[in-house]
């Protein structure tokens, strides 16, 4: 498994960037996933025991998706909290990759499109230079779990 490269400026700089969006983590969490089921429909299919699914208003006020919008921001926030150790970010990483891939069976392109969504978030809200440092623990995450879906035989 290969190592994580942050220097630590980088690391810094990346977890000053996340706490601006981790302080609100519910709203954010949800602003994130409600824009993923809006511009991305397919993703829907994956939480069809959701209920309120219907319009970007409805998503926002359920519970279901509020909860999970904050779990998973909670789990980026584990992993960012590793930056500088990589077996601790892989022991949070590996797990989470192979539940996606073998019992909840979701396209790991979904990954890139929740983070992509994050980093344009990050932009609207608090400009270009937090995105930019954030964009490289976005990489990492995604790099990481793809590997993890391939060992996993996807």
């Amino acid at each position: 498994s290969s190592t994580m490269s942050f220097s630590e400026a980088e690391v810094q700089s990346a977890r000053g960037a996340w706490e601006k969006i981790y302080v609100d983590a519910e709203d954010n969490g949800t602003t994130v996933l409600v824009r993923m089921f809006t511009e991305h429909p397919d993703t829907k299919s994956y939480f069809s025991h959701f209920k309120g699914m219907d319009s970007a208003e409805e998503m926002k006020q359920s519970d279901q998706i509020r909860g999970h919008g904050k779990r998973v921001f909670t789990a980026i926030n584990d992993m960012v909290q590793h930056l500088d150790n990589s077996e601790a970010f892989l022991g949070i990483v590996n797990p989470l990759g192979k539940k996606h891939a073998t019992q909840l069976k979701i396209d790991p392109k979904n990954f890139r499109v929740i983070c992509d969504i994050i980093l344009q978030l990050m932009e609207e809200k608090f400009g270009g230079d937090c995105k930019a440092s954030f964009e490289k623990v976005t990489n990492e995450i995604c790099t990481h779990l793809n590997n993890v879906y391939k060992e996993a035989g996807w």
